[in-house]
């Protein structure tokens, strides 16, 4: 439940976003020092300039470090494709689910310090939601099981976010999040719902980092941003991130296009300047390419960046190991063309040794994307870290995450 004090935390996170330290800049090396083709990592540049030309993206930028050292990081296209703005390393983009695996960070730092467990029931952090029940078409029967934190952190709730809009029950969940409403009312209206699925049976994309969020709030009493700001962003260096731009940084901000290329729909990719009512830890935050590389960084040295550690190595070996058991129908996230035949870790995908996917990478690599358009992925192996941020809506995103990966890769030597 949001209380005063945490509303009031709102202004304190205006200040720590706003003077969050930058942190050393990431080390700059020439790629060939570190097994990159330089001339190849060109690729990669002529690719996205062509995307831009064929009107299927404003713009983008890519950043990518190996071996602990930035060797590229480049900008292209438009920040205002109708008002002519060229596309700065610095742009700002809404990160959507991107904010997924900070919020896991967030979550496994209060595992690390014993204040929650990964299977703690959900309801012994909010009570609101004991006793949960599970829709059956005709009715609802219990769950055989009540879903754990750790369910919600890898998509086996038994929640879904109403995208598919296939039933009333979908649509339901959809106007959970589809309006900026505090946690206290999110959590109650949930409270109201069954569950899809039973817990631990499907993978099924949903909103259980809203409710780590809620969980987050209630174990620190403080705003989920509040609380990122000062475990996470500031002193990661991540002096871009948050959940909204202050208005001072607000001219950085990527616009897309207003409506889908391919299909014409509108885009739902905004500017927020103030502050919302909930903290959302699925989709609200912010940031840009340096920044989650900073973070991306962070993961792939297994908790530490820059000497200073975040998290245990174990934590986040779990975080990004593949926990999705025979028991877990896992057709709702191959559906999802690049990711197919993956196995999944607590908010993210993690490929495993032989995949359906054209996705070009390594066993045990692992990535992410958000609905706007972004989207990162770490290979340990080759210890190798890349995100990529463009406004890129639908069917476009998908493709994007392919052209990537390949132009990335084949410029390792």
């Amino acid at each position: 439940m949001i209380t005063k004090n945490l509303l009031v935390g709102a202004a304190a996170f205006f200040c720590a976003f706003s003077a969050a330290t930058a942190g050393a800049a990431l080390e700059v090396a020439a790629p060939s020092t570190v097994g990159l083709s330089a001339e190849r990592l060109e690729q990669i540049g002529s690719a996205l300039r062509a995307e831009v030309a064929q009107g299927a993206i404003p713009g983008a930028v890519v950043a990518i470090a190996r071996r602990g050292k930035l060797v590229y990081h480049e900008a292209f296209g438009f920040l205002d494709q109708p008002g002519g703005i060229p596309m700065p390393k610095d742009a700002i983009f809404p990160i959507a689910s991107l904010t997924k695996p900070l919020t896991t960070v967030g979550t496994l730092m209060l595992v690390e310090s014993g204040r929650i467990a990964l299977e703690d029931p959900v309801e012994r952090h909010l009570p609101q939601l004991a006793d949960r029940r599970v829709t059956t078409g005709s009715g609802t029967e219990p769950a055989r099981r009540q879903p754990t934190v750790q369910d919600l952190m890898r998509h086996t709730a038994g929640l879904t976010n109403g995208i598919a809009k296939g039933s009333e029950l979908e649509r339901q969940y959809y106007e959970l999040t589809a309006v900026d409403r505090t946690n206290a009312d999110l959590i109650e209206r949930l409270s109201r719902l069954p569950l899809h699925y039973q817990p631990g049976t499907r993978w099924d994309y949903g909103l259980g980092f809203d409710v780590v969020g809620a969980i987050i709030e209630k174990l620190t009493n403080r705003r989920l941003a509040d609380y990122q700001a000062e475990n996470l962003f500031a002193p990661l260096g991540m002096s871009d991130t948050g959940y909204f731009v202050p208005s001072a940084k607000a001219a950085r901000f990527a616009r897309p296009f207003k409506a889908d290329p391919l299909t014409g729909e509108p885009t739902n990719a905004r500017l927020r300047t103030t502050p919302p009512q909930r903290d959302s830890g699925g989709n609200h935050c912010y940031s840009t390419a340096i920044d989650y590389l900073r973070f991306a960084e962070l993961l792939r040295g297994k908790g530490t960046f820059e000497g200073r550690r975040y998290l245990g190595r174990k934590s986040v070996e779990f975080m990004t190991s593949d926990q999705m058991t025979s028991e877990v129908n896992l057709e709702r996230l191959w559906n999802r063309g690049n990711v197919h035949g993956y196995g999944f870790g607590l908010s993210v995908a993690v490929r495993r040794a032989s995949v359906g996917s054209g996705m070009l990478g390594t066993p045990g690599d692992f990535n992410w994307g958000g609905g706007s358009g972004t989207y990162f992925w770490v290979d340990p192996k080759e210890e190798l870290s890349v995100v990529f941020m463009a406004a890129a809506p639908g069917e476009i995103r998908n493709r994007l995450r392919q052209l990537i990966t390949a132009t990335v890769l084949q410029a390792v030597q």
